[in-house]
């Protein structure tokens, strides 16, 4: 099943701009992804479970090199967002 996944940063640190660079980036990693980038968001969409996947692992990733941060998202099943 096809999903599309908004997802928004907000790192816990004065300096807020590296860790968003770098989960953008990570995700970005992910070739069978497609991924988009706005000025207040992120858009990630392929196979529903591989996006889940992604996610999973990019915000552990981000947690464990940047410590912590608060991640909005927004899920919408069987819509191409791009």
């Amino acid at each position: 099943m096809l999903l599309s996944a908004e997802i928004s940063m907000y790192p816990l640190a004065e300096t807020y701009i590296p860790p968003i660079d770098g989960f953008i980036e990570k995700l970005n990693g992910y070739a069978d992804l497609k991924v988009e980038t706005f000025p207040t968001c992120t858009v990630i969409m392929g196979e529903q479970g591989r996006v889940m996947d992604a996610l999973k692992e990019a915000m552990r990733w981000s947690h464990e090199k940047y410590g912590k941060a608060i991640f909005v998202c927004k899920f919408i099943h069987d819509y191409e967002a791009l």
